[in-house]
C-alpha cells in the first residue's frame, strides 16, 4: 500500500457532521476529516497521541482547557490522555494522525 487515494477509501459518519476516510499503516492511523460548519466535537480524551492538522476552514480546538483557532497549516500535538475537543467554525477538512493506530476507526 505505497499509494493511496483518500476518494476511493470508506467514509464513514462518526459523530454528526463528521466523516471520515482512514489509513493505518501498523504502526498509525491517518484520518481525513469532512467536517459540517458548526459541528462539535465533545471533549473526551485517548491513550493515543494525537497531531491535528486543519487543510481547509476554521476549527476552534481546546487542549486541556486552552482554546486556540486552527486554520491552514496551523498544526495541534495533542499528548496522550489529554482532555481536548472542538467546534468547526466553517465547513473543515481536517487530518489527525494517531499513534498507536485506532482499532475504533477501522471500518
Amino acid at each position: 500500500m505505497p499509494f493511496v487515494d483518500i476518494e476511493t477509501l470508506n467514509e464513514k459518519e462518526v459523530i454528526p457532521g463528521y466523516r471520515g476516510r482512514t489509513i493505518h499503516t501498523g504502526t498509525m492511523t491517518f484520518m481525513y476529516w469532512t467536517v459540517d460548519e458548526d459541528a462539535v466535537m465533545p471533549e473526551h480524551s485517548h491513550l493515543h497521541e494525537q497531531v491535528a492538522h486543519v487543510l481547509k476552514g476554521q476549527f476552534e480546538l481546546t487542549v486541556n482547557g486552552e482554546m486556540t483557532l486552527l486554520e491552514p497549516g496551523t498544526v495541534a500535538v495533542i499528548p496522550p490522555f489529554a482532555k481536548h475537543g472542538g467546534r468547526a467554525l466553517t465547513a473543515c477538512e481536517l487530518l489527525d494522525v494517531f499513534t498507536p493506530e485506532r482499532e475504533d476507526y477501522k471500518f
